[in-house]
C-alpha cells in the first residue's frame, strides 16, 4: 500500500488522534477536550495511511497519543527548524519478527562484504547521476566509465570524482542558476537549488530510515558512514543511490524558476516519494521500493552482496544487477548495460 506524505506548514495546528484518525486542528483556541465534531477541524487522516509526516510550523502542538500512535502505525515524523530545513526525526521501534537475526547479520558482516556493498551503492549512484544528464552527453559518458571502474570499497574515492563532474553539468546550464553551481549541504547562505536538494534529501532519508526499521535493521549501524553522533548511518548509506532522483526533480523546479521553499515547491519535492521507480523487472512507487530495497540489503548481509537490489528511475537503462565489484579486483568487469 502506498502511504501518504503529509506536510504541515500553512498555519499553527494542534495534532490529536481519535478512532484511528490523525486530527489536524486549527489553533484558534487552547487545546481542550474534543467535541464529537470539532468546528476547527482542518483535516482527518487515517493513521494507517501515513508514511511520513513533515511538520514545518513552529507552533504545532501534539498530544502524547499522537506520537505513540504514529510510532505504532510505522509513521516517520520529521520536524523542521527555523530555516524550514528538517532538523529531527522520530521513528518507530521495529516490529519485524526477524529483528534479532537481522541485527546479528549486521554485526557479523565481514569487512569484504561491507566493502562490496558500498561499491555497489557507489556505482549505482554514479549511474543514476549519468541518467540525469541527457543534456550533457560527454559528462554522462565519463560518469558511466567511472561507474564501471568502482573497486571494492571505492578506495579511489570515485564517488567524489564523479561529483566534481556531475554538479556543474547538472545545474550550470539553467538560466535561473548563477554558475558555477557548488553543492553545499546544509549551508543557510548556499545558492539555490541547494535548499531544494537539502529538503528533498531529508524527506528521502526519512523514508529510507523508516524502511530500514521495518526491515528489522538498526539504522545507526552503517557500512560506510560511521559517525558516533549519527543515529542514521545506515540510512545515509542506503540513500546515496536514490539522491539523483531528488536532483532530477530539483532541476525541473529550477528550470521553472522555482528556487524557494514555498509550500507548492515543497509539495512537489514530497511527491517524489510516490514517483514510479524500477527494481529489476518490477515497477512501483519509491516509498514501496524503499522497503524492498532495505529488505534486499538485509538479505545481502546474510546471503551475499549480489542479492542487493537498488531502485532506479523508470526510464534508466538496466544496470546489470547491483553492479557489485569483485572482492579482490576492480569493477571493470561489471557492465552497467547503459552504453
Amino acid at each position: 500500500m502506498i502511504r501518504r506524505t503529509v506536510e504541515i506548514s500553512r498555519e499553527p495546528c494542534h495534532l490529536a488522534v481519535r478512532d484511528g484518525q490523525l486530527l489536524i486542528l486549527r489553533r484558534e483556541e487552547p487545546p481542550r477536550r474534543l467535541p464529537a465534531h470539532p468546528l476547527n477541524l482542518a483535516a482527518s487522516i487515517p493513521l494507517e495511511d501515513l508514511g511520513v509526516l513533515m511538520v514545518d510550523e513552529r507552533e504545532t502542538t501534539y498530544t502524547h497519543s499522537v506520537l505513540a500512535q504514529l510510532a505504532e502505525h510505522g509513521t516517520a515524523l520529521v520536524v523542521c527548524g527555523r530555516d524550514h530545513a528538517p532538523c529531527g526525526m522520530f521513528l518507530p521501534l521495529s516490529t519485524n519478527t526477524n529483528i534479532l537475526s537481522r541485527l546479528d547479520a549486521q554485526l557479523a558482516a565481514s569487512r569484504p562484504v561491507r566493502k562490496r556493498l558500498w561499491s555497489a551503492i557507489v556505482a549505482a549512484k554514479i549511474r543514476a547521476q549519468a541518467a540525469n544528464l541527457p543534456h550533457a552527453p560527454a559528462v554522462r559518458s565519463r560518469l558511466l566509465s567511472l561507474a564501471r571502474r568502482v573497486r571494492s570499497g571505492d578506495p579511489d574515492n570515485t564517488e567524489a570524482h564523479a561529483a566534481r563532474l556531475y554538479w556543474p553539468a547538472m545545474f550550470n546550464d539553467l538560466r535561473a542558476v548563477t554558475p558555477p553551481f557548488r553543492r553545499r549541504p546544509g549551508a543557510p547562505d548556499a545558492q539555490p537549488p541547494n535548499n531544494l536538494l537539502d529538503y528533498g534529501y531529508a524527506a528521502l532519508r526519512a523514508a529510507v530510515a523508516r524502511a530500514i526499521v521495518s526491515a528489522g535493521l538498526l539504522p545507526a549501524l552503517g557500512i560506510r558512514h560511521h559517525h558516533r553522533a549519527n543515529p542514521f548511518c545506515l540510512a545515509d548509506d542506503l540513500v546515496e543511490p536514490l539522491r539523483p532522483l531528488v536532483d532530477a526533480r530539483a532541476r525541473t523546479l529550477a528550470a521553472e524558476g522555482r528556487l524557494w521553499l514555498d509550500q507548492p515547491t515543497k509539495a512537489e519535492l514530497l511527491l517524489l516519494l510516490t514517483a514510479t521507480v524500477r527494481m529489476g523487472d518490477r515497477s512501483g512507487p519509491l516509498q514501496v521500493a524503499a522497503t524492498a530495497y532495505a529488505a534486499s540489503f538485509a538479505r545481502a548481509l546474510e546471503g551475499g552482496p549480489d542479492l542487493l537490489e537498488i531502485p532506479v528511475r523508470e526510464d534508466q537503462c538496466p544496470a546489470g544487477g547491483a553492479g557489485v565489484a569483485p572482492a579482490d579486483k576492480g569493477g571493470d568487469e561489471a557492465d552497467d548495460g547503459c552504453i
